[in-house]
């Protein structure tokens, strides 16, 4: 295995981070990042590890929807989804939003969480909010394989994920194991597989493959003909191509499908604390964004993100969230501490 970036700095991906306050609707700013995080007193505190542009589109909507102040407070999905844990009763947030469902579920299992409007999970697909209720989707994305072209044919892809800890694949593949979407991405793997495939699969992982900082730089990687495929969520290359194809003119994605667990397909999730303040208004945020409404603001968003609430179209670009045939992962009880346990003994973090 071959980092692309330093060990500390890897590290620095799964570790707590100095969290930075931005203003939604008309919260206002909590604060640079430089700055000890201030909650306003008189807005809803959203805890979010989503991507910036999705979720101040939705705290910007819904406050002028409802006239409800927001203040977002950013961090990573395991680093915050801890980092609520350890503030327990105290803590000033009133909503978490995450990337990948593991880091909410690090909430659930503390029993912090409030159960959620029925009528609120009554907007999202089937499959799409977990039987305690607790929490529901927001967004999903999914597994592919990204390939360069020029550097290998169609058919000589792997048929799965698994077949990357082959001999035959050794320096020739790339992911970002650092990052909670790869995390995600083993867990439902670990779901799926059982943890004897899983840990030889992260062993052939930290012998074989080539580790970079994040989805971005593995997509640029395989872009420039560093490694001839790479491990991702499938929006970044749709981001991409979307703007100036600058990192992924050279590339097509691949998708396993078949139930392979490479077709994982990861659901962004949102509760509300039940420690909350505001648990009137947090229903309310969470009942908008699941919305048409809602749903719309993050497809409009631009963030290539699959909608998960019903009535509402994802982006035209992308393959519909039906056809991709997905592992049959119960995604509400995927677990990142093991994950993370694994990788690290796998020497990989």
């Amino acid at each position: 295995m071959r980092r692309h970036l330093g060990a500390a700095a890897l590290l620095t991906l799964t570790l707590p981070l100095v969290l930075a306050a931005c203003g939604g609707g008309s919260g206002g700013s909590g604060g640079s990042g430089d700055e000890p995080f201030e909650p306003q007193a008189d807005a809803l505190q959203i805890y979010s590890s989503q991507h910036r542009n999705v979720t101040e589109a939705w705290a910007q909507a819904f406050t002028e929807e409802t006239g409800i102040k927001t203040q977002v407070r950013e961090g990573q999905d395991a680093s915050m989804g801890h980092m609520i844990v350890e503030e327990g009763e105290a803590s000033p947030a009133d909503v978490f939003l995450t990337e990948n469902s593991p880091a909410m579920t690090i909430v659930e299992r503390a029993g912090l969480l409030e159960p959620v409007d029925p009528a609120t999970l009554a907007q999202v697909g089937e499959g799409m909010a977990p039987s305690s209720g607790q929490w529901t989707a927001m967004a999903a994305r999914s597994t592919v394989l990204v390939y360069n072209t020029d550097e290998i044919s169609e058919d000589e892809l792997p048929t799965s994920i698994m077949d990357l800890a082959e001999p035959e694949w050794a320096g020739r593949w790339g992911a970002a194991p650092g990052g909670a979407d790869f995390q995600a991405i083993v867990a439902g793997m670990l779901s799926d597989q059982g943890e004897q495939k899983t840990q030889a699969w992260l062993d052939a992982l930290a012998e074989n493959a080539e580790v970079y900082q994040n989805n971005i730089a593995t997509m640029q990687a395989v872009n420039a003909g560093e490694v001839p495929v790479g491990i991702m969520y499938h929006y970044y290359w749709y981001r991409d191509q979307a703007g100036d194809k600058e990192g992924s003119a050279n590339t097509k994605l691949h998708y396993f499908g078949d139930q392979d667990p490479g077709a994982f397909v990861s659901l962004s999730a949102g509760g509300v604390l039940a420690s909350s303040d505001m648990p009137d208004e947090a229903q309310q945020f969470l009942a908008y964004i699941t919305s048409p409404e809602g749903q719309q603001v993050l497809v409009d968003s631009g963030s290539m993100e699959y909608a998960v609430g019903t009535g509402v179209e994802s982006d035209p670009a992308l393959p519909p969230l039906a056809e991709l045939d997905a592992p049959p992962v119960d995604p509400f009880t995927l677990n990142s501490d093991d994950v993370l346990t694994m990788m690290t003994d796998a020497g990989i973090l």
